[in-house]
C-alpha cells in the first residue's frame, strides 16, 4: 500500500515531466516579474526554480530508474 502512494508522487511520467518543466518556467518568470515590477528581490520563487524543482526531478528520475530495474529483475526470476 505504501509503494502505491510513493509511486503517485515519485514515478516519472510524461505528464509529471511537463508539470516540472512548466513549474520551473513559471517560477523563473514570477521571480523576474516580481523583481522588475516591485524593484524587490524575493527568494521564494528563486529557491523553487533553482533548488526545489531540480532536486525533485532528480529524486523522481532515480526512483523511476530503480523501480524499472527492480521490476525488470523480478521478471527474469
Amino acid at each position: 500500500m505504501k509503494t502505491k502512494k510513493l509511486d503517485k508522487y515519485f514515478l516519472l511520467s510524461w505528464r509529471k515531466a511537463w508539470i516540472i518543466i512548466v513549474g520551473w518556467f513559471l517560477a523563473v518568470m514570477l521571480h523576474n516579474a516580481i523583481s522588475a515590477l516591485f524593484n524587490f528581490e524575493e527568494a521564494v520563487f528563486f529557491i523553487i526554480a533553482v533548488i526545489l524543482m531540480p532536486i525533485y526531478f532528480l529524486i523522481v528520475l532515480v526512483y523511476s530508474l530503480i523501480k524499472k530495474l527492480k521490476i525488470g529483475n523480478n521478471s527474469r526470476l
